[in-house]
């Protein structure tokens, strides 16, 4: 999210657990300038594709990050180092295969969450959903927050999937009026919906 007055109006529902900050250049939703209110209850992701180290600190800082997510290529050694310097870290895996986790348990010991979206070309997401019944496979230890293309019409699914790691779902583009815009009655709509699970 990037506008001020969207970001509160979000926030004001009171059960946002993180809002997001895409700080990728190559992205439509790329946050360009400090908005001028910044969430307070409400934990500040700030999402990168294999930044420089030194360049997520400061946007960490300036930004007061309370994690960040990458979405690249970024090697468990990348992210061990951006978390001694205190950086909590959620690391992105695109998953379309059972194949797709192998790699995943390398990062146990250097990452707070995992996020789990929908494989696709580019970076970020594609606005699909791949198969859930994937991630029954996942036995690690750390918690994972699930994305990829949830929007109204998956609340049944959301009812059916259960983990025993699942912290969380990961919406975006299905929930926008445009990028970096949400549409805050489509969200309070899903969340109502959401509590019936």
């Amino acid at each position: 999210m990037r506008e001020a007055e969207n970001i509160q109006s979000l926030e004001e529902f009171g059960c946002i657990d993180m809002i997001g900050f895409i700080f990728y250049p190559q992205s439509p939703r790329f946050v360009y300038e400090l908005p001028s209110y910044l969430p307070t209850h409400s934990q500040r992701v700030g999402v990168f594709v294999n930044e420089d180290k030194q360049v997520i600190a400061t946007y960490a800082d300036r930004f007061g990050l309370n994690y960040v997510q990458l979405h690249g290529n970024e090697s468990p050694e990348y992210c061990r180092s951006l978390s001694t310097h205190g950086i909590k870290i959620i690391k992105a895996f695109s998953i379309a295969n059972i194949q797709d986790l192998e790699n995943v348990c390398k990062y146990e010991e250097v990452c707070d969450y995992f996020l789990f979206d929908t494989k696709c070309k580019q970076y970020g997401g594609s606005g699909s959903q791949f198969d859930w019944n994937i991630l029954r496979t996942y036995n690690g230890k750390t918690s994972f927050l699930l994305s990829g293309g949830i929007n109204m019409n998956s609340i049944q699914l959301l009812k059916i999937f259960k983990h025993p790691r699942l912290a969380g779902y990961d919406i975006n583009s299905r929930f926008e009026l445009e990028p970096g815009k949400k549409d805050t009655k489509r969200i309070q709509e899903f969340l109502h919906k959401l509590e019936t699970i």
